[in-house]
């Protein structure tokens, strides 16, 4: 057992979280997002805030784990994200974030690790909070902090399908997602990448799998506004490959809100996924 642990409550920040016309336009392109309320580049994509949090997240979890329990690990991968706004965000606005640990749990032999950022504009009014949780592989710490909600579903449970939407992720998809995010990481465009990652062929970032899911639920449930998201969580089971279909699934929920999953060639990438809608 590592030395050190986590303490919930650490915070680092303020970090800037820019959001500008330009990365709106750039936005909306990479992840095929023609809806007309972003035709004037003002209005920000419900899910552009998590793509702009990545360097608030790397920077706090290299800071609020324990260099030795961080050190131990062979790698992380994002396992879950969480993002609730508290009104729409607009482009150019002045957007800064504070990061702080919400929790801790082994899991099995790997550690889930989940930083809570919370944005707040230039009047210092909350504007979104997110929940970034990382599963540090090979590496463990003592349990801290609370349990994250409970998104799981049995489609036994739930009402009929309400939706079904369809997207198809090519190589063009996944470069001009990394010009947004940044994330040029090999495993996105090579074979031999990917491979080295532990799969065999290139596969789409995480968070704009996560886009296009916040996509499909804005032009069906949403009734297509984007300012009617108020909350959509994913928990990402497996890669969504490119070259392949994205199929997007929505369930209502009996006890509210709806229930989201997504499969990628038969295979389930984003399981437990929800969405909230403003009233």
């Amino acid at each position: 057992m590592p030395s050190k642990s986590l303490h919930a409550g650490d915070r680092t920040g303020p970090f800037e979280l820019p959001v500008s016309r330009e990365l709106v336009r750039q936005f909306t392109e990479a992840t095929l997002d023609d809806l007309e309320q972003f035709c004037d580049r003002q209005l920000v994509p419900p899910s552009l805030v998590a793509t702009q949090v990545y360097r608030a997240q790397f920077a706090s979890i290299t800071e609020l784990v324990p260099s030795d329990v961080f050190s131990a690990a062979r790698s992380g991968v994002h396992g879950e994200h969480d993002l609730l706004l508290h009104r729409p965000i607009f482009a150019d606005e002045k957007l800064h974030t504070f990061s702080r640990t919400h929790s801790a749990r082994p899991s099995g032999a790997n550690l889930r690790v989940t930083l809570h950022h919370a944005t707040f504009d230039d009047h210092e009014e909350l504007v979104a909070e997110q929940w970034w949780t990382t599963v540090l592989l090979g590496t463990t710490a003592e349990p801290t902090g609370p349990a994250l909600p409970d998104y799981s579903f049995s489609r036994s449970a739930e009402t009929a399908l309400v939706a079904e939407v369809v997207v198809r992720i090519d190589e063009v998809m996944a470069r001009r997602y990394a010009e947004v995010s940044g994330d040029f990481s090999d495993h996105h465009f090579s074979v031999e990448g990917a491979r080295r990652s532990g799969h065999e062929a290139p596969f789409l970032h995480g968070l704009c799998t996560m886009a296009l899911c916040a996509r499909a639920a804005i032009k069906t449930v949403g009734g297509g506004d984007p300012r009617r998201i108020r909350r959509i969580a994913v928990r990402f089971a497996a890669p969504a490959f490119l070259e392949h279909d994205l199929v997007v699934q929505i369930f209502e929920r009996a006890t509210g809100g709806f229930a989201l999953q997504a499969t990628c060639g038969g295979t389930t990438v984003i399981k437990n996924g929800f969405v909230e809608l403003t009233p």
